[in-house]
């Protein structure tokens, strides 16, 4: 049967008018806060939650610990306002639009309600309170959920398995509760705070969860495990068999005849058996050890014939370091060119010193090979050893040309780079000498160690790091106005988070810059790589290094890689950031590392702003680095000038900012 035209219409209409009727809005936020107010309110702390004189939550002045966005009540932090009432919580769960809910130290009783409804909600702190009853499991259903605080209530039962589906949370505290049960069913993998102590909990803590402190278990008698003493066995079924299965293998219920001494063959059978045995066990072991210690013997031989510079320099060594390279005879003995730039080039020595160091690999890139060498006098050096040139690229050019650059580079002394301060130029051979940086790369504070025990790069160390990689490509990319007007313009080239290093004072050092030039191939990774790049060849643009920077600027803000790890493939992070911004869920583009940091929620803001116009798609859209610079400065000035408030509240809505960061209202209850 066919509906004409009006009929549908009806329809649609009458579906609309149902969907709206079903949605929630601020007359129905207003009229459950009212609700709320008359059950828990009896010390006239809400008085200015009062129709009559602001009709509306969100009005001027907003109601007492009310934020909005959207026209919706977002955010609601009552804390430690003497609050009380048996089930005074339950006109809250029709606020379906909340993302923070906290009314932690007040005096709330009864049973917590299903929360549910509240699908949005991603803080919930109802610590220090009277609530009572079970946990319940509806509380599994708030998928979005960062942080769950019930600690310090008169809660019973056992933990519910629920809570497992909220694999987003990085807060769990159940402590001094009355909790029984074990806690083998909890399985979170991104928890960071983690507290059921003094409860009445037993039995094993699960090996998932043996990395958070002993503090995190203790006041509950019943369990054991690592972090606490091990666990007892009982011995009813382990020492203890039963009297039949004991009889049975009794010697004395043997019939009598079998009583006597035993046969000399049995003795010879049982000696012959025993000799199998241990030759069996002794071949077993010579099979598993002996490729392990000839492959040790094989790389120590490796070890010691390991040198910076081979046979194949015309520059080569003598003696013992020929040997150890694999050739003999005698060579044009080769110097090393010590450049002189402002505030020296470090200590001097000569190419033998160099040749006879303990070289220890760091890594490999597209510009060549990284070593640690330790020189006679027990100084640290780093070692790049170029790769084989591409045609037409500096590296392979003229020995003139190799020296000019190596010029060029050695000028550049500033607090954010690198120095080189020697090199080693042979035909085939070609060796530069850098400070040796010994805390480690942004890669490695960034993306090591995921997990439990991770100490984490909180927000303020992140700035410093961006800040100070910025003034680095600032200077490198303003060395060419210096030099004069005819001189080329500089760019760094490999701009990414495995070239950004930290000296011994924690300062932000720029490395490799100037080598994408001397690649034998295009150097920069595919994630930092600017769109207008040529494919598979040596190439660098000051343009193109404002783009990898504010990749980096993006990787500090996510915590993800721009490879191709967490699902995100190569050469797509500014891509998925904006996908995740259209959307109007800015707050998930952020690190959750980040959500510990509280009232940087603007500041995360400005600067995700500034990586995007940096990682713009076309070169004349992206910012001058001289304004990444000043930007940086200004978003670091207003977080460190602005007092930030345990419960500092933001009225930007869900499309500019971050006003449901985990961090939002948590008090002094996370450490850093």
């Amino acid at each position: 049967m066919l509906l004409s035209s009006t009929t549908c219409t009806a329809l649609l209409l009458l579906l609309a008018v149902s969907v709206h009727a079903n949605a929630g809005s601020l007359d129905s936020d207003a009229g459950a806060l009212t609700e709320f107010r008359v059950a828990a309110d009896r010390s006239g702390a809400l008085a200015s939650w009062n129709l009559s004189t602001t009709p509306s939550p969100c009005g001027v002045p907003a109601w007492r610990g009310v934020t909005c966005g959207g026209g919706r009540v977002t955010r609601l932090v009552l804390e430690g306002l003497g609050l009380s009432g048996a089930d005074a919580l339950r006109p809250l769960a029709t606020l379906d639009a909340l993302r923070v809910l906290s009314l932690k130290g007040n005096a709330l009783s009864g049973a917590v309600p299903d929360l549910s409804p509240l699908l949005g909600l991603k803080l919930l702190f109802l610590s220090r309170n009277a609530l009572s009853g079970e946990i319940p499991p509806s509380l599994g259903a708030l998928y979005r959920l960062y942080r769950l605080d019930l600690s310090f209530n008169s809660l019973s039962g056992a933990v519910p398995p629920e809570l497992s589906r909220l694999d987003r949370l990085l807060t769990l505290r159940l402590d001094s509760n009355r909790l029984t049960g074990g806690v083998d069913r909890i399985a979170l993998p991104r928890l960071q705070d983690f507290n059921v102590s003094n409860n009445l909990l037993s039995g094993k803590i699960p090996v998932a969860m043996s990395a958070f402190p002993a503090a995190a278990f203790g006041g509950n008698a019943g369990l054991c495990g690592t972090p606490l003493p091990p666990c007892v066995e009982t011995n009813a079924s382990s020492t203890c068999p039963p009297a039949a299965a004991m009889a049975a293998s009794s010697p004395s219920s043997k019939p009598s005849e079998s009583k006597g001494k035993m046969s000399r063959g049995a003795v010879a059978a049982i000696v012959a058996a025993d000799f199998a045995v241990v030759g069996l066990v002794a071949g077993l072991l010579f099979c598993y050890f002996w490729p392990r210690l000839s492959g040790r013997r094989s790389d120590r031989r490796h070890r010691e014939g390991e040198k910076i510079v081979y046979s194949s320099s015309p520059y080569g060594a003598t003696g013992a370091v020929a040997a150890a390279a694999g050739g003999a005879g005698t060579f044009e003995r080769g110097k090393m060119v010590f450049l002189e730039g402002p505030g020296g080039g470090g200590r001097r020595f000569e190419l033998e010193e160099l040749l006879r160091a303990s070289a220890e690999m760091l890594g490999k890139g597209g510009c060549g090979t990284a070593y640690k060498a330790v020189l006679d006098d027990g100084s640290v050096v780093a070692v790049k050893r170029l790769r084989d040139a591409a045609p037409g690229s500096a590296s392979a050019g003229s020995k003139k040309e190799f020296e000019h650059q190596m010029a060029v580079l050695g000028r550049l002394r500033h607090p954010n780079v690198v120095p080189l301060n020697a090199y080693y130029y042979a035909r085939d051979e070609k060796l530069l000498v850098y400070e040796f940086m010994p805390n480690g790369s942004l890669f490695s504070l960034l993306h090591g160690n995921r997990g439990p025990g991770r100490t984490p790069l909180h927000w303020v160390a992140r700035m410093h790091i961006a800040a100070g990689a910025a003034r680095g490509l600032a200077f490198i990319h303003h060395a060419s106005r210096r030099g004069g007007s005819g001189t080329p313009k500089l760019a760094h080239g490999n701009i990414k988070s495995t070239n950004i290093l930290i000296d011994r004072s924690g300062e932000a050092r720029l490395a490799d810059c100037g080598l994408a030039q001397l690649s034998g191939s295009s150097s920069s990774s595919a994630g930092y790589r600017a769109p207008e790049a040529p494919p598979s060849r040596p190439w660098a643009s000051q343009k193109g290094d404002v783009y990898a920077f504010g990749v980096v600027l993006l990787e500090l803000l996510t915590g993800r890689f721009p490879g191709g790890s967490d699902g995100v493939a190569a050469e797509e992070l500014p891509r998925w950031v904006q996908s995740v911004v259209r959307e109007e869920w800015t707050s998930e583009v952020f690190d959750l590392e980040l959500m510990k940091d509280k009232g940087i929620e603007e500041e995360m803001v400005a600067m995700l702003q500034l990586a995007l116009s940096c990682a713009a798609a076309e070169p004349g859209q992206r910012p001058k680095v001289a304004h990444v610079v000043r930007m940086i400065d200004e978003v670091r000035a207003a977080s460190c000038g602005g007092a930030s408030s345990p419960s500092r509240e933001s009225s930007m809505d869900e499309s500019s900012a971050v006003s449901d960061s985990p961090a939002v209202s948590e008090g002094g209850a996370v450490s850093q």
